[in-house]
């Protein structure tokens, strides 16, 4: 396969300084890494805030820089190889199962793992990869380039899985963010007998709906302000959804409860009064599962964790060890994907893909395709 010299690129200079550049430098690869063609890449709620200048991206506050620009963004990216390094045998370097295990060829189709672990920390060296101290990931450094521009550079320790050729563009665009939404359901250890609420319907919040719908608890409750996306939850498995706006959240559940509460509350919803109606819905004893990413402090009454309920407070990061088998199921239609992704621009119109990410025209997850 011939590589060009130059590539589309969506570039990121710095806040709010995000450009389409149509004759960006192709990375060069190594002996140890493998270049892909892009066939498509989603966009994040984590790429429109870096965008607009979030302070966990860029700094502020307590916050310490993590971006190095200029940089292209996007993790969410799927296509095929197009050139080898001579020195690859194996990726993944160890971590876990389903990973290639060194035959591969160009023009096989292939996802990353959004993180590239350094493989000497004390995380990656107890299987904890998604931890990696330095946590160096795609689409947000300058010597890491993501998944907005014709072509991708991954390096040695990138953790990569076999994406089906059959499998549509629209389908194989959310491998990632369905594999984030089955470590966070995962964490939430949900059983038969368990009242689940799960709050936000966006991309990430469908993923966890027809996972957790598979886990079949007494009850999958979804919550979200758009009628739009409780229909498509309700599509995907929910037996109850409630949108704030119109329903009384805290009576609706303690009637169902018979007054205690859910037992497992899912925030990915991503502002603050998702996590304070969590903690009054929540029963005692109750686990609480964190997922989002704010771009605004969330203020609590931290009392209700301890003293009231002595709650489990758990976090979700990433998506270890999820890819196979979110694959395998995205491929065999066990984990519902119809219609999430909703819009594909191209490179050049990549400014009103942006917008339309955000939620403002009713769209579901939006990409780019190269």
């Amino acid at each position: 396969m011939e590589i060009p010299k130059t590539m589309k690129a969506i570039v990121a200079y710095g806040k709010n300084d995000y450009r389409f550049v149509p004759d960006f430098p192709v990375p060069q690869g190594t002996g140890d890494d493998i270049i892909i063609k892009t066939e498509g890449c989603g966009i994040c709620a984590g790429d429109l805030k870096c965008q607009k200048g979030a302070e966990m991206f860029w700094g502020g506050g307590i916050h310490k820089s993590f971006v190095r620009p200029p940089f292209i963004p996007g993790h969410e990216f799927v296509g095929t190889i197009a050139a080898i390094g001579e020195n690859v045998k194996s990726r993944g370097g160890g971590f876990g199962p389903g990973l290639i295990p060194g035959d591969l060829r160009v023009g096989d189709r292939i996802a990353a793992d959004q993180i590239v672990p350094c493989g000497e920390c004390r995380f990656c060296k107890t299987g904890h990869y998604w931890m990696c101290q330095p946590h160096e990931i795609f689409g947000f450094l300058s010597h890491l380039n993501g998944g907005m521009a014709e072509y991708v550079r991954l390096p040695k320790n990138s953790v990569i899985s076999r994406v089906p050729k059959d499998l549509p563009l629209e389908a194989a665009l959310l491998i990632e963010p369905y594999s984030c939404a089955k470590h966070c359901v995962d964490r939430a250890r949900i059983g038969c007998e368990d009242i689940v609420v799960i709050s936000g319907a966006g991309p990430l919040g469908l993923g966890m709906v027809t996972y957790a719908r598979l886990k079949n608890p007494a009850k999958l409750i979804v919550l979200d302000m758009q009628d739009n996306r409780l229909e498509k939850a309700k599509e995907f498995g929910a037996d109850l959804v409630w949108n704030p706006a119109k329903v009384d959240l805290l009576s609706e559940i303690m009637e169902l409860s018979g007054g205690y509460g859910c037992d497992i509350y899912i925030e990915c919803a991503g502002h603050p009064s998702s996590v304070v109606q969590g903690m009054q819905m929540i029963r005692k004893l109750g686990r609480f599962v964190e997922f989002s990413v704010f771009s605004e402090n969330v203020e609590l009454d931290w009392s209700i964790i301890g003293d009231r309920k002595e709650l489990d407070i758990l976090g979700a990061h990433l998506s270890p060890y999820c890819y196979p088998y979110v694959i395998e199921n995205i491929a065999n239609g066990k984990l519902k994907t119809d219609g999430v992704v909703s819009k594909i621009f191209k490179p050049e119109e990549w400014e009103e893909a942006f917008l339309c990410a955000a939620g403002t025209k009713g769209d579901l997850k939006v990409a780019l395709k190269f």
